[in-house]
């Protein structure tokens, strides 16, 4: 999980026609309903750290009981796993059910490579959060199911901003300003770390906005950069990035912010709520210390935009065991189950009402309220190829933080985004 969303999406460039290699038609006699499901076995492929023991279990004895089936989980490792699902998916004997992620989905979609699921949708997805569930659909097609999401929040020192005189944490973006400002007044500390690069927040912002980072163009999708939305969410992350003496040239992993952060000479920093973990672990002191908050929007009723990085589950649509499968999303993503799991994971579930689930979790409970407004980068399968390195999306950021006008410096960077979103998979 912590890889997928911090990692840029390389997919695009690998993806093959999984329709031609595989066929289309599944054995639909060896998976005819109820009937026939006792002794069938399900292949079901989960991304390392996504599923819990306890949960898998949970799930694996519920769908036994309902089906007479067995399922067997594969537990996939991050490394070299596009190239993987893409294989597996064009083959004639695929896993039946597989995690995806969000952001990865529409590339998936488009090779024909997954099954459509409108009626897992109507069975089960009518509270789906909408803000969640886009990223399954393509094409005007549910072809995913969504699972679980997470999102950044603000990870702050309770002993600094005391220090500073700050007794509760704000509620609107100017409050936020006026505490950074407060901290750098009244401490020593720096108010705020936030490296030029910080990419996956200042999409969030850009969601805040209402801007989109591509538009079409005829037939194909250009760049948005130069959009005026998209400019006064860079203006913001300017203004943020003004209480930071961090690197503009530098994303937030070059050096880990939370390792910046555990010396203890740091206000807050905003990233995911798993990274509080990595500062504990370069400072065991600092834990004491640590507090959460939702990233603020620009009034008290509605929190900052923020990217929703998360995971799908599909259905190969080459799998011989459709029906099966379709049966084991609605005992997975069940009420029951995907609470279970926001409770032992501490993320955000794939509806609202199911977010009751995540208190005692105060990184999760953080993170939450914000996923209602929240969004992915475009869900196009060209997208892929414009988040790989270099990226010149955070070419352009580095350029606005040294000074450069925003419109400027999109056109500087905008042929290359082109360039690639004209790549075809």
């Amino acid at each position: 999980m912590k890889r997928k969303l911090a990692a840029a999406i390389t997919i695009a460039g690998m993806m093959v026609s999984v329709a031609a290699c595989g066929g289309n038609s599944k054995d639909d006699s060896k998976d005819a309903g109820p009937g026939s499901w006792k002794g069938q076995t399900l292949t079901v492929w989960t991304m390392d750290g996504s599923a819990p023991p306890q949960w898998t279990k949970d799930v694996q004895a519920a769908f036994e009981k309902q089906t007479g089936a067995k399922v067997n989980f594969q537990i996939q490792k991050w490394d070299g796993i596009q190239q993987k699902i893409t294989t597996a998916l064009s083959e004639d004997t695929p896993p039946d059910v597989l995690e995806v992620g969000n952001t990865q989905t529409p590339a998936y979609a488009a090779t024909g490579g997954l099954a459509d699921l409108a009626d897992v949708k109507k069975a089960i997805g009518a509270d789906w959060t909408p803000s969640v569930s886009q990223s399954s659909v393509y094409d005007g097609k549910q072809y995913a199911a969504p699972w679980y999401f997470a999102n950044r929040v603000v990870i702050y020192n309770k002993a600094i901003w005391a220090k500073a005189g700050i007794t509760a944490t704000p509620k609107t973006r100017d409050e936020f300003f006026k505490d950074l400002e407060t901290i750098g007044k009244k401490t020593d500390a720096e108010p705020l770390y936030l490296p030029g690069q910080n990419w996956y927040f200042f999409d969030g912002l850009i969601i805040g906005q209402g801007g989109e980072l591509v538009k079409k163009q005829g037939d194909t999708y250009v760049s948005n950069l130069a959009d005026p939305k998209v400019a006064a969410a860079m203006e913001t992350y300017k203004k943020y990035a003004s209480y930071s003496k961090a690197p503009k040239d530098k994303d937030e992993a070059t050096p880990q912010q939370a390792q910046v952060f555990a010396k203890g000479k740091t206000g807050a920093f905003i990233g995911m709520g798993w990274e509080a973990a990595t500062a504990i672990q370069a400072n065991k002191a600092i834990e004491k210390d640590l507090g959460y908050f939702t990233i603020p929007g620009v009034g008290a009723d509605k929190p900052e935009g923020v990217f929703l990085g998360g995971s799908n589950l599909a259905v190969a649509q080459n799998s011989k065991h459709q029906s099966l499968a379709k049966e084991f999303l609605k005992v997975a993503l069940s009420d029951q189950y995907e609470g279970e799991l926001a409770k032992l994971s501490g993320i955000v579930p794939n509806k609202a009402s199911l977010e009751s689930n995540v208190q005692g979790n105060p990184a999760a409970e953080a993170a939450a309220p914000a996923a209602a407004g929240g969004g992915t980068t475009p869900l196009i399968p060209e997208w892929a190829a414009v988040e790989n390195t270099p990226n010149p999306i955070k070419s352009y950021m580095t350029s606005v933080l040294n000074g450069k006008d925003p419109a400027a410096a999109a056109k500087d960077v905008e042929s290359e985004i082109n360039k690639r979103l004209a790549q075809k998979n």
